[in-house]
């Protein structure tokens, strides 16, 4: 039986899902905002040593970040957790003695299934996959952000530039299980109830990269992940819809109109189960050809299809439920 949750927990799981979507939202540009205030006030010498620390430190995003387990471990992403809830599943071994890119799908609005399965240890990755260490890559840009950018590489996040991901790939020794979000800012545009839509058909960087260093492919889908808000869909080639594709071209990142459950940002109660699939082995090519490239592609489209169908029932899909890869 189900323990019914008392107040003060259902509290505790909305105030920690919401100063994560508070965080995820506006918690980058409050930082910008805290810099530039700081330089026009008595505490400007912190603005300037913070600045000189900040171009010093430039390059640490991608050589390995600083990645603190205390901050992974925080209490509030077990109430983050349990507030969908979210579960991981493992159908098959990952090597400790190998590298993975595991793609993650779908991008949803924030990515909430991703990082809180593979940037917080809440949902026992580091248990189901021992010896495995979990990275979630995401843009790059946000590690430019002062104070901010702290904040994030301490969370184990870390750039998805290739500078980044060769690093943790090749110099970091074995075990390593870098996350990426195929789809990007474009999947979270697809963002819909009821649909299943990932963008990838000509999303072939991940996989070039995988053969460079070889490194085995995991295809990762978390069911529910579209569910958890209503987004507004613009049709292809309307005035917002343009406006949004040059906005996301300009930033790296997709402006969402989208309604929650309660308060607008509040995301609805739905179960997000993260399937992790199984490893599909990529030999090393120092200079891999377009049809390897494309032959591994395929296989990972198939595997990920597989996938989704395999599990699709068990996570609260119908039988007939598609999924769509554009």
């Amino acid at each position: 039986m189900t323990r019914e949750k008392t107040q003060l927990k259902e509290f505790l799981e909305s105030i920690s899902v919401l100063q994560w979507v508070l965080s995820f939202l506006l918690l980058g540009v409050a930082c910008i905002i805290l810099m530039v205030y700081l330089m026009f006030t008595s505490l400007w010498p912190l603005s300037a040593l913070y600045f000189v620390w900040l171009v010093m430190d430039w390059h640490k995003p991608e050589r390995g970040g600083r990645r603190t387990m205390s901050v992974r471990k925080w209490k509030v992403w077990e109430h983050m957790r349990d507030y969908f809830p979210v579960k991981l599943v493992k159908t098959a071994e990952l090597n400790p003695n190998k590298n993975y890119i595991l793609g993650s799908h779908p991008h949803g609005i924030m990515c909430t299934g991703a990082f809180t399965c593979f940037s917080t240890e809440s949902c026992g990755f580091a248990e189901a996959f021992p010896g495995v260490r979990a990275s979630l890559a995401m843009l790059a840009g946000l590690f430019r952000i002062p104070f901010f950018r702290e904040y994030i590489m301490s969370a184990g996040l870390y750039p998805v530039s290739k500078p980044s991901l060769v690093h943790l790939l090749s110099k970091s020794g074995k075990g390593n299980a870098v996350v990426i979000v195929i789809g990007g800012a474009a999947e979270s545009l697809a963002s819909s109830h009821g649909l299943n839509t990932v963008v990838m058909k000509e999303r072939k960087g991940f996989v070039r990269l995988a053969l460079e260093l070889g490194v085995d492919l995991v295809p990762v889908y978390s069911f529910g992940e579209n569910e958890l808000y209503q987004q507004v869909i613009f049709a292809e080639g309307s005035l917002c819809r343009r406006l949004q594709d040059l906005f996301k071209k300009i930033m790296g990142f997709a402006p969402c109109l989208f309604v929650g459950e309660r308060f607008v940002l509040m995301p609805y109660r739905t179960p997000i189960t993260t399937v992790v699939g199984s490893p599909i082995s990529v030999p090393k090519r120092v200079t891999p050809t377009d049809e390897e490239v494309d032959h591994y592609h395929r296989l990972y489209m198939q595997a990920l299809s597989k996938l989704f169908h395999e599990h699709k029932v068990s996570c609260g899909l119908s039988e007939n439920h598609e999924l769509r890869i554009i």
